[in-house]
């Protein structure tokens, strides 16, 4: 599935595709069902939201979570490998529901395996996807009458709060990890750029756990999308904010538009810093821009190169430390604004240091290009 694009982001990142080669597994692996004396403790719910109801002392209750959730969770199967998804929509009257996974887990199929939690396999159609969000959307027209679809938050998950892992890491259906949202507001990479709004933790994604829920233990609820582990004790997640803006239209639409600067954004750096002679500790260096990009009508890159500490520093370019009146500081917060809050077709005024002084200039958002092919 094609799907229309976010925002430039130059650099490359070589990202582990967290889903399971068929070959290496063999065959799925049989769901994992819960005891009688295991289901028995899982009937706290709120009776208003039908979200999971958790001690007031900060405690998890990771049994009443798994099954709360896990009817909700699916193994993606396709002819390359193994992965996750949630329910995330549902037609109570017909029982079509659409079931938000990774895109780099459908991997171009237009058809997949979908295994439900009591072993039902249904045959699913993936309706839209998109590689810069490294989001997909299967329609499957006969969902079982135990799935209920998971509810995704509105709100940004605080660092510390305890979360959990779904899905069917190395093929083993229905499992559950555990730990806490170690950090929010990340860059994220995906097979076609880079993502921002991911949140960090350090619960245990491994190949297979792809496009299932990191769900937040206080309520139930989905706070973003496990896309791959990077490292011992540090996994990403697509956030949920995200996941409400963008699988909605891929229902609906199939594609989704994204905003396109056409900037490489980097920190504002102490050589940087040093080597232009600038007044400002905080904001993004425009250290470079795509040829016939939206920016490059309005903004500056460097015009040359000079020496600190033995360093090769950009000189010249412009430092973005505004946008439509709000302060800009990071790498992190300017492309979550465009993403978030701008649309192809959109003016943005920005503030930007240029040759020392502060100047403002308004950029039209483009439409982001289809990813590149490689050979």
């Amino acid at each position: 599935m094609g799907a229309k694009q976010t925002l430039t982001l130059l650099f490359v990142i070589t990202v582990a595709v967290a889903s399971v080669p068929v070959a290496t597994l063999g065959q799925p692996t049989a769901s994992a069902q819960p005891s009688p004396a295991v289901q028995d403790t899982a009937n706290a719910t709120d009776a208003g939201t039908g979200q999971v109801q958790q001690p007031d002392d900060g405690t998890c209750n990771y049994v009443q979570l798994y099954n709360q959730t896990i009817d909700s969770i699916v193994q993606i199967q396709t002819a390359s490998g193994l992965g996750s998804g949630f329910v995330f929509d549902l037609n109570e009257e017909n029982g079509t529901g659409y079931v938000v996974t990774n895109e780099h887990v459908v991997n171009e199929s237009g058809i997949v395996g979908v295994r439900f939690s009591q072993g039902n396999l249904s045959t699913g159609q993936v309706v839209g996807a998109t590689a810069y969000a490294d989001l997909a959307v299967v329609r499957v027209n006969e969902t079982p009458e135990y799935v209920d679809a998971l509810s995704v938050t509105n709100d940004t998950p605080q660092p510390g709060e305890k979360v959990a892992a779904l899905g069917s890491p190395f093929g083993l259906e229905s499992t559950i990890t555990s730990g806490i949202i170690s950090g929010v507001n990340r860059t994220m990479p995906t097979r076609a750029g880079v993502l921002p709004n991911a949140i960090q933790t350090d619960a245990p994604i491994n190949p297979g756990n792809s496009g299932g829920p990191l769900v937040l233990c206080g309520n139930g609820t989905v706070a973003g999308v496990n896309q791959a582990g990077g490292a011992e004790n540090i996994g990403f997640a697509i956030s949920a904010s995200l996941v409400n803006q963008i699988a909605p239209v891929l229902i609906q639409n199939g594609t989704y538009e994204f905003p396109y600067l056409g900037i490489r954004p980097a920190p504002l750096t102490q050589p940087i810093i040093e080597a232009n002679d600038l007044n400002v500790t905080s904001g993004v260096y425009v250290a470079g821009m795509m040829r016939g990009s939206p920016a490059s009508e309005e903004l500056q890159e460097p015009t040359g190169f000079e020496i600190v500490n033995r360093q090769r520093v950009p000189v010249g370019g412009d430092v973005i430390v505004g946008i439509d009146g709000q302060r800009v500081e990071t790498r992190e917060e300017l492309l979550g604004y465009v993403l978030t809050e701008t649309r192809p077709g959109d003016t943005v005024d920005m503030t930007v240091i240029r040759d020392g002084e502060r100047q403002n200039v308004s950029v039209t958002m483009g439409e982001r290009p289809e990813p590149r092919t490689t050979a």
